[in-house]
């Protein structure tokens, strides 16, 4: 195949991709002149370069689903949906003819006079025939797979979107790298070039290899005394870390990619089973590694379809249940630390958890007794049992009793998880967490029996040393060791024994790597831990993959090569939290997950910093610990600064003052970080984390801290983290100032970001307010609709799904919170932004973080509110 060809299917590929997403929005608005316009363009940019190639099948189809467009755009016809599953079911046939086109090199044989009829007779006036077209998931399951030049349109890094090949008037340009439209045409240089996946994927390695070689003489500096060599070392360190990041960016795409199919698809399913379906897409530019990205496509197109045949309603049934007509479907994604948050949601008729009963019983998987003893959420997780369907009829969409589990076992086969939450009647939403990248990984070396593994240390809750005066216990349950920790009994597994290795440490002084597979939290016991260190992922060998307990193996700066542990395949193997077990967030009777209370336990770090009074902040803010050599900070305007990941950040010494020459060769430091912008916080020494409520006493009395509390049995300070954030000079929140203590009243406080939830639940609890927060405002009506009771609520304005706008309007139309006092805590702050919240139903405005003007809110509202 000629590159000229080879270009003219990368490019038609991506117009075809682009037209499936047109038409399904151009179906929905028909009155879209702009929509109109870009189908109409690409279909005939696409059908002149199918004349210029010779290309006469293709083009008599393409001539025939531009006539009906340009009979829809002068207005001569009206876009109806007969007409659009006609002019789809063109864009299919010419699919085909290109996959064939791609194996051979030439047109495969074929007739298509029925559908070119068809479609002259729609543009002649006639009524479409009532066929609908092929599903398009089908049409791409039988389509063959693409070859190299198709691949290579996944890796474009685009500077505009993608453009259509040129029409038979200005023949195709042999050079693809170039885009005139966004290189801006005449002699400007292309903003965009197209690279093969092979050699991306060549580069990948290269840069793996470069960082194993990295590990080695990192080790064999480590190991020896001359020291000269140090330095250039970690310089080098530093360059494979940033060409390792460079070259990870270029295997990074949008998760849009793997949902591009994915209106077309809702489309045709909601033709084929007569439903209503609006699809809604969010987050669709976060980004993750192509490896990933292909191996859930499968996944997510299967949930979606789940969604749609078992979520969603008839338009009779919803609107016999008070719903509007049009069922909605919701893909979110979002970045979370290492890992990408992906949802799954309707709002169908949710989970019958009963008809999941019985089903569990006719299949013999539970017993009553154990049903009886579930929490509502375990119960539902029996849909991921291979075989299970609670579909009342086998049909072209579902009911098999397949899929769901299919979907588990590919999402852990990457090291993700996925969990279900469901409320009857009111939706189902699927949540999937997933690695950002499989190449390279930061991992845990331990060992047990003498061997060495790694375990990814996305997987490491934390670390705990068992045995010894004050540490954690182990205990026994018939034959079964356990761990009491916190309160908590842990089960767990010891590795050696798994693996049948002689171990060669005594188990009750060993250590335990706490790791979590979905909502079950177990205990993997090792002999030795020694550090963490980056790896390159290599694939198991074939005679190793029936151990599922392993998901790669790796070479370590030593030159050894060790396996990489898969806690998802422990978990399976030894069966620790597969059936059993209930989940933290299952402890409150089965209501949704309440993120953060300020009257609950909360994990806080314990530092000393300044003075010999412990200090602490809660670890759900710090983003990272740090020791920092003290010869990599450097000042500038009399202000410690370091270099840290490839940005200057502040650095702020609790103690006021910081002396080079008088500090420690490696700086302890606390990182705090939101988004794009990082602050540490430089403090003595690190202690411990500790579990314990906040009840704090003193609140505001002293600059930077909220107020002391015990802790441990010890009189400790509670760092105000809000005040120490300014004090970096970034511009967090806006300006601020410290409030006074209010009422013992409930606050429910709804912000989608964690950082700020970890952050406000502490600054207003320590003002005497029990304090409860939730991620979005959903969660807060679920909490509404449960009966909880509160005396104001505290919203974020710009949020994922139902945003602070929508929120309050919906509270203020009816229900039990219809009166409550309602505030506004935002980083808009405009006039406008003011007025438009105050329109719809909020009581008062903040900025964000203002911590004194949201205390005086509240004390003002809830005043207010008694005196009324």
């Amino acid at each position: 195949m000629d590159d000229l060809l080879a270009d003219f299917l990368t490019e038609t590929q991506e117009g075809l991709g682009a037209l499936d997403a047109a038409l399904v929005r151009l179906e929905r608005s028909p009155d879209d002149v702009a929509t109109l316009s870009e189908v109409f363009r690409i279909v005939h940019t696409i059908k002149g370069t199918f004349g210029f190639l010779g290309l006469t099948r293709m083009e008599a189809v393409a001539h025939a689903g531009e006539s009906v467009l340009g009979r829809y755009r002068d207005g001569t016809l009206r876009v109806t949906q007969g007409g659009i599953s006609l002019i789809l079911a063109a864009l299919d046939c010419i699919r085909g003819i290109v996959a064939g086109l791609e194996a051979t090199g030439a047109e495969p044989a074929g007739s298509d006079a029925a559908l070119i009829a068809s479609l002259d007779a729609v543009a002649s006036g006639e009524d479409a025939p009532p066929a609908a077209p092929p599903a398009a998931a089908e049409a791409a399951a039988a389509a063959p797979p693409s070859p190299p030049a198709a691949e290579a349109a996944e890796v474009v890094v685009a500077a505009a979107p993608p453009v259509a090949p040129p029409p038979a008037s200005a023949p195709p340009k042999a050079v693809p790298a170039a885009d005139a439209e966004a290189s801006g045409g005449g002699n400007a240089p292309p903003q965009t070039i197209r690279v093969t996946v092979e050699v991306l994927e060549g580069l990948m390695m290269l840069v793996s290899e470069l960082v194993l070689t990295r590990n080695q003489l990192l080790q064999l500096s480590r190991n020896g005394a001359d020291s000269a060599f140090a330095v250039p070392l970690q310089r080098l360190s530093h360059i494979t870390s940033d060409l390792q990041e460079g070259v990870m960016k270029t295997r990074m795409q949008p998760i849009g990619n793997a949902w591009a199919k994915l209106p077309r698809l809702v489309r045709d399913l909601g033709v084929e089973l007569g439903k209503k379906i609006e699809l809604q897409m969010r987050g669709a530019e976060t980004e993750l590694d192509r490896q990933v990205l292909e191996l859930i496509k499968d996944p997510l197109t299967h949930m979606v379809r789940n969604s749609a045949d078992h979520g969603l309603e008839t338009p009779e049934q919803r609107a016999a249940a008070g719903k509007p007509e049009t069922g909605r479907i919701l893909l979110n994604a979002s970045h979370e630390g290492g890992h990408i948050i992906i949802e799954i949601g309707d709002d169908g008729r949710g989970l019958n958890v009963d008809r999941i009963r019985q089903k569990v019983l006719a299949q013999g998987l539970a017993t009553e007794a154990e049903l009886a003893a579930m929490p509502e959420r375990e119960v539902q997780r029996f849909i991921f049992r291979a075989g299970f369907s609670t579909a009342a009829a086998v049909t072209a969409v579902s009911g098999r009793g397949v899929g769901m589990d299919v979907v588990k076992t590919n999402m852990e086969r990457i090291g993700g998880t996925i969990e279900v939450r469901s409320k009857e009647g009111r939706g189902t939403t699927f949540v999937v967490k997933i690695p950002l990248t499989l190449a390279i990984v930061s991992a845990l070396i331990v060992e047990a029996g003498g061997e060495r593994f790694a375990i990814p240390q996305i997987g490491v809750v934390e670390l705990v040393r068992v045995g010894g005066e004050g540490a954690p216990q182990l205990e026994r349950i018939k034959d079964s060791a356990v761990l009491r920790l916190r309160d908590r009994l842990l089960p767990l597994v010891n590795l050696a024994g798994l693996l049948q290795l002689d171990s060669r440490a005594n188990e009750d002084s060993a250590f335990v790597v706490v790791t979590q597979v979905g909502a079950h939290v177990f205990g993997i016991i090792v002999d030795r831990v020694f550090d963490t260190e980056e790896i390159v992922v290599k694939p198991v060998a074939p005679i190793l993959r029936h151990v599922t307990m392993f998901s790669g193996n790796t070479i370590l700066g030593d030159g050894s090569v060790i396996m990489i542990l898969d806690p998802n395949g422990i978990a399976r193997a030894t069966g620790v939290g597969a059936e059993s077990g209930e989940g933290e967030n299952e402890r409150d009777g089965g209501r949704m997950v309440v993120t953060h209370r300020s009257d609950q336990q909360t994990a806080m770090l314990l530092f000393r910093a300044g003075d010999t009074t412990p200090k602490a902040v809660p670890l759900g803010l710090i983003a990272r610990l740090e020791d920092v050599e003290r010869d990599r900070i450097e000042n500038a305007g009399g202000r410690p600064l370091v270099q840290y990941r490839g940005k200057l950040m502040p650095l702020v010494p609790i103690a006021g003052h910081w002396d080079q020459s008088m500090a420690p060769e490696r700086q302890p430091v606390l990182v705090f970080s939101d988004g794009d912008r990082a602050m540490g916080l430089m403090v003595d020494e690190i202690l411990d984390v500790i579990e314990e409520k906040m009840v704090i006493d003193g609140a505001g009395e002293r600059p930077g801290f909220l107020g002391t509390t015990v802790i441990a049995g010890k009189v400790t300070e509670m760092l105000d983290t809000a005040w120490w954030l300014r004090q970096a000079g970034e511009d967090w929140f806006g300006a601020g100032a410290e409030g006074s203590k209010g009422p013992a009243r409930r606050i429910l406080v709804v912000e989608d970001s964690a950082f700020f939830r970890n952050l406000v639940v502490p600054a207003i609890g320590a003002a005497g307010f029990v304090v409860t927060a939730v991620a979005d405002a959903e969660e807060a009506l679920r909490l509404r609709d449960a009966g909880a009771g509160f005396d104001a609520v505290v919203s974020d304005i710009v949020m994922p799904g139902m945003d602070g706008f929508a929120f309050a309007r919906t509270l203020r139309e009816g229900g039990p919170w219809r009166d409550l006092p309602l505030i506004a805590l935002s980083g808009r702050a405009e006039p406008a932004d003011v007025e438009l919240g105050r329109a719809a139903g909020f009581t008062d405005y903040v900025a964000k973080f203002d911590r004194a003007a949201l205390l005086d809110s509240l004390r003002q509202c809830l005043d207010a509110a008694v005196a009324g």
